[in-house]
């Protein structure tokens, strides 16, 4: 039996693939499509699709469900390229349908969360890559983290949680209003106690004496 974590790469069309997630953070998803148009050559094209591969779960129905890059995936979509590759992280081929989205829950393998932080069922995941919904919330984790507010860390989702712990600290409204200011908001908010829980917290170390 061949090994599935071997890095076998697979050419798929972006469009046949399947989201395990609700949302992306547009924002981030157009710094994407920025860089992307900045590498002009095809050479370089060709070079960073070859870097940036989409790891994927093949599911019971023989379908590529992606389980990171979702917006990668849908910034070289708004691109215009239409196939990218994908290395299989886990062949599930053999679990019942009806399982199969309890386990990718049990690898913490889906993030089925809607732009208000609210679980929703399975079934309301979008299908594709084009259909994924705007979360700010997402976008403002996203630029703190790059920012210095948070290191970067192997928990899945863990941009996610950081989202749903700002979505409880700020309105939209003010986020949309000026997102520079709401990143110095962030930022305070992320070096403080509330945050301690936070995969990659990297706040000011205890005062208190104790080691």
């Amino acid at each position: 039996m061949p090994n599935t974590r071997e890095p076998i790469l697979h050419p798929i069309p972006i469009l046949s693939l399947h989201p395990t997630q609700m949302t992306v953070g547009m924002r981030e998803v157009k710094e994407k499509r920025k860089r992307w148009r900045e590498n002009k050559s095809k050479k370089k094209q060709a070079e960073l699709l070859g870097k940036h591969t989409i790891p994927v779960v093949l599911g019971p129905d023989k379908r590529h469900y992606v389980v990171d890059h979702h917006h990668l995936a849908r910034a070289l979509h708004e691109e215009g390229v239409e196939d990218i590759l994908v290395t299989i992280i886990a062949d599930l081929t053999m679990v019942d349908r009806d399982a199969f989205w309890g386990v990718l829950d049990n690898h913490r393998w889906v993030y089925p969360y809607d732009a208000k932080g609210e679980r929703r069922h399975f079934r309301d995941i979008p299908k594709t890559v084009a259909d994924l919904k705007d979360d700010p919330f997402r976008s403002l984790a996203g630029e703190l983290r790059r920012v210095g507010g948070f290191a970067k860390d192997t928990t899945p989702f863990s941009e996610f949680l950081w989202a749903d712990f700002l979505r409880r600290k700020m309105s939209r409204k003010s986020l949309e209003a000026n997102f520079e200011k709401a990143i110095e908001r962030a930022l305070a908010l992320a070096k403080g106690k509330d945050a301690v829980y936070l995969p990659g917290w990297c706040g000011p170390a205890s005062d208190d004496g104790v080691d």
